[in-house]
């Protein structure tokens, strides 16, 4: 009997990859979105990629309780994986009660609808968000969180809390696993879907790939005087299919019963420093471009520098990033590409 897995916010550039990640291992996936964030480009690429014409699609508000339970009721759902929130930085330091409402609430009704079918396993996308500015790097599991930067890295904090509770009140018919990603970037080796903003990205792939293509006039880097190597801030930049991959590792944990807490947390990064300005040199020498950047002040909020230690991840779930960055941007370029028909 194949498990059934609700990716919520399924459709979106994490979501996407995820689905095509978990038909390949076996599972039945049903993809939920309201499409506030995306289009349906990446639905349709996961249909294309895995050949599942009748891949299950929702359109569901999880803020809307009553949808949610109506989609526990239709579904026989072994786990959830929730994508589904708001995520820009600085829209949330504008609008924090928005963010608050939508990304709070959504979780919520996940896990009311949870323990209502009486247990569930439930995997939530966390972030390295929560560990602020660290004290020391590479970041472990133990690393003290911090205080949040943004209300959208607090609704992060809050539901990693509200989830832990939720773990302990069941009594184990709720299981938990955090995965705090570091920096996801690239796309699907198909090229049929990636990373799609709307608007001015603010993630600096997107950024990146744009200029490249004549979308944008001019990359900013923020900041060149950080006390780094190069003057730019370090990040661990992980393949967004190697990533994808970490969440059938982690559900295949859950519905194994190889857990050995309840409620478990996992780096997912790759253990590897990179600069900003070291990213962009390796995406200009893989594709043979050159791109027109400049150095900008720095941007409120960012931390000077923040890696993964992903050994917890690698032993105990036997997960391990393993594509390279130049793959990784030389897929990022061809999902550009493909988006402008090239």
């Amino acid at each position: 009997m194949k498990k059934t897995v609700l990716v919520s916010g399924g459709a979106g550039f994490i979501g996407s990859h995820v689905t095509v990640e978990l038909i390949e291992a076996g599972y039945d996936v049903v993809v939920a979105d309201n499409f506030s964030n995306c289009d349906r480009t990446g639905y349709e690429g996961v249909k294309k990629i895995t050949g599942r014409d009748d891949l299950p699609l929702e359109i569901v508000d999880f803020c809307d309780m009553a949808q949610v339970k109506a989609l526990f009721a239709k579904y026989p759902i072994d786990a959830v994986i929730h994508f589904a929130a708001y995520k820009a930085v600085g829209e949330s330091v504008a609008k924090p009660v928005m963010y608050y409402k939508n990304n709070l609430m959504s979780f919520l009704n996940v896990l009311e609808a949870a323990q209502d079918k009486g247990g569930c396993n439930v995997l939530f996308s966390s972030s390295a968000t929560v560990y602020g500015e660290p004290e020391a790097v590479p970041v472990t599991e133990k690393t003290p969180r911090q205080p949040a930067t943004s209300p959208y890295g607090n609704t992060k904090t809050m539901c990693e809390d509200i989830l832990r509770d939720t773990v302990k009140a069941s009594g184990g018919a709720v299981k938990g696993i955090l995965l705090r990603y570091f920096n996801p970037i690239g796309a699907h080796p198909s090229a049929l879907i990636g990373e799609l903003p709307r608007g001015v990205p603010n993630n600096l792939v997107p950024y990146i790939t744009q200029t490249a293509i004549g979308k944008r006039e001019c990359l900013s880097i923020f900041g060149n005087d950080y006390p780094t190597p190069d003057g730019t801030c370090l990040r661990d930049y992980i393949d967004i299919v190697d990533l994808a991959k970490a969440h059938v590792f982690a559900v295949t944990r859950m519905m194994d019963g190889k857990m050995k807490e309840n409620c478990e947390v996992f780096n997912i990064g790759t253990g590897r420093p990179l600069s900003v300005l070291e990213l962009v040199t390796a995406f200009e020498k893989v594709n043979n471009l050159k791109l027109n950047y400049r150095f900008a002040p720095r941007r409120a909020g960012d931390v000077t520098a923040i890696w993964a230690d992903p050994t917890l991840a690698n032993t105990e779930m036997g997960w391990k990033a393993t594509r390279s960055i130049e793959e990784t941007l030389k897929a990022a370029w061809a999902w550009e590409k493909h988006l402008a028909g090239k």
